[in-house]
């Protein structure tokens, strides 16, 4: 895939607005709604942010401090690479989700939550915002980030993005239905 850098940039701001506003709803929310379930074994919509929350806490330093440590400036136009392009394609919401396997480390449920986690998630998005800033002036494709599944797996910038971002947007999709049930 190749798409102008500034475009990928202001999907993904777009993306990430979207997320922040759906997550702000989910603050008017009853705390009893929030840890509903549509089936047992299921997430709630406090336990889909939850899991969100986990991963932003391994991507968003990581992406800081490579962005941080890099001076290579932003170019044109950014390449996906192969691996990253099915990452980011495989996060993106579908009218039927497709079920995926979530790692120990990264599933919450069962955890007693409660309205911070929405906060904490929000605070999330608002960093992804200053990062996707920042992230103007970079090169997408030459800066690389490590990946939560393997530290010696690493994707382009651009890609390392549109996975969180899109990860975020298909868990609030979900959450949304729950909502909604």
């Amino acid at each position: 895939m190749n798409i102008a850098s500034k475009d990928l940039l202001q999907d993904l701001v777009k993306r990430t607005q979207n997320n922040l506003k759906e997550a702000e709803k989910f603050n008017e929310l009853s705390i009893e709604m929030l840890n509903g379930r549509n089936a047992p074994g299921s997430w709630s919509i406090l336990e889909c942010l939850e899991h969100l929350n986990l991963y932003g806490d391994f991507y968003l330093p990581e992406i800081e401090n490579r962005m941080s440590a890099s001076n290579k400036e932003g170019t044109p136009i950014f390449k996906s690479g192969f691996l990253g392009n099915y990452f980011a394609k495989s996060m993106l919401p579908k009218e039927k989700l497709n079920k995926m396997t979530t790692f120990k480390d990264k599933d919450p449920i069962n955890k007693t939550l409660d309205k911070k986690c929405i906060d904490r998630f929000i605070r999330q998005q608002k960093k992804t915002l200053e990062l996707l800033d920042i992230a103007g002036n970079k090169d997408l494709s030459k800066v690389k980030t490590s990946i939560s599944i393997s530290k010696w797996m690493k994707l382009k910038l651009g890609d390392t993005f549109r996975v969180l971002i899109y990860h975020n947007e298909r868990h609030v999709v979900q959450a949304n239905k729950i909502a909604h049930r």
